[in-house]
């Protein structure tokens, strides 16, 4: 018992106060924002394209709402544009069974 008592005092004793040393950073440098260079001029001016492309991504977005809420899709000339379509694909569909019939398909 003596001789792990007196073990385990000597891994005491081995223990070295280890001193913390902390590195000082510096100071941040003042550094000048990265901007992409197709965007936006040195002067931070935003060039043409990307206005017109932030103008037409916010028109994109108003119509598609639009669309969304039913506001848009309502009236006389969508109502005719449908009809049409209608007997556009009314017309197809007759025209494909009368070659169907004239090969012997149907």
């Amino acid at each position: 018992m003596e001789q792990a008592m007196g073990t385990a005092g000597n891994d005491e004793e081995n223990v070295v106060d280890a001193e913390v040393v902390e590195e000082k950073s510096p100071a941040p440098a003042l550094v000048e924002p990265v901007l992409p260079p197709s965007d936006y001029s040195a002067d931070g001016v935003p060039s043409f394209d990307y206005v017109r492309d932030r103008i037409e991504n916010r028109v994109h977005t108003a119509t598609g709402s639009v669309d969304l809420a039913g506001l848009g899709g309502t009236g006389p000339d969508v109502e005719s544009l449908d009809k049409k379509l209608a007997e556009r694909d009314e017309a197809g569909r007759a025209k494909l069974a009368e070659i169907r019939r004239s090969m012997g398909l149907d």
